[in-house]
């Protein structure tokens, strides 16, 4: 059983903290999405969890060691990372990209492999980007280079996946091909996914664990159909809602009650008022 953990973490820019003295466990075998409004802390933390970011005190600890005392390509091999909007080096083809996953396999006395090209190839069909193999990743859409570089991150072989918001700047269709593809690799390959998402139905959709942030803190966490609620997205999102199934699921679906829904409701409530007053008149 394998376990990524933060302790009494502590995590700041400069001197600004952004999260103190939190601590979280990642569910073993399962896809865990971080949430929260903007600035909450979701990304940082995601920073924190794989080293990106060093502490301030405190710390994350996978399987009982500090990984910060973990040799660099041995939490390569556990634990891989996709940062927000990765950029690739202009002219460099799909294969050249997904291959650089392998780095934290080679050394100095053994490069390139026959089973570095087949995990790369696997990586490279399970993702549906062989096709795309020689294309430069500049030239994809952009479904298409997200998934290329989920490859490269498959190619590393890791059991952690770690993804800061992997749908931003993707339109409906593609973001739906991106979740899909990341629950069947939790799914079938057993990956432990751990994701930042902004879309809170996207979330309880496809996460078996929910953590909620607000303010650098968790406000709640556990299986979506006990933490999301009316009162749980008031507090986090500052928004009124309604919570209804989700017609295809059966997850937490949110219905925003936006501006003119409230008005509908004053209107309604009028409407009542009046019709009350006429029926004891």
């Amino acid at each position: 059983m394998s376990q990524l953990t933060a302790r009494n973490l502590s995590l700041a820019y400069e001197n600004n903290i952004i999260i103190e003295n939190l601590s979280v466990d990642i569910p073993d075998g399962k896809i865990t999405a971080l949430v929260g409004p903007n600035g909450c802390g979701k990304s940082t933390l995601l920073r924190g969890l794989s080293r990106l970011l060093k502490a301030q005190s405190g710390g994350a600890v996978l399987d009982g060691q500090d990984i910060w005392k973990l040799p660099t390509k041995a939490l390569a091999k556990r634990l891989g990372i996709l940062p927000q909007g990765p950029v690739a080096p202009e002219g460099l083809t799909v294969h050249e990209l997904v291959a650089q996953g392998r780095y934290p396999h080679q050394s100095w006395f053994q490069q390139w492999s026959r089973e570095d090209e087949r995990i790369t190839r696997e990586a490279l069909e399970i993702t549906g980007v062989l096709e795309f193999a020689d294309r430069p990743v500049d030239t994809l859409s952009g479904g298409q280079r997200q998934r290329a570089w989920i490859a490269m991150t498959l190619a590393q072989d890791s059991e952690y996946i770690l993804l800061d918001e992997p749908t931003t700047f993707l339109d409906m269709a593609y973001q739906i091909e991106v979740l899909d593809l990341l629950h069947d690799l939790n799914l079938e390959r057993g990956k432990i996914i751990v994701m930042v998402l902004h879309d809170l139905n996207h979330a309880c959709r496809y996460a078996d664990h929910l953590v909620a942030m607000c303010g650098g803190r968790i406000v709640a966490q556990g299986d979506p159909m006990q933490v999301v609620t009316e009162e749980m997205v008031q507090e986090v999102f500052g928004m009124e809602c309604r919570i209804m199934p989700d017609p295809v699921t059966g997850t937490p679906m949110v219905v925003p009650l936006g501006r003119s829904a409230k008005l509908a409701r004053q209107l309604d409530l009028v409407n009542e008022c009046h019709v009350r007053v006429l029926a004891s008149a």
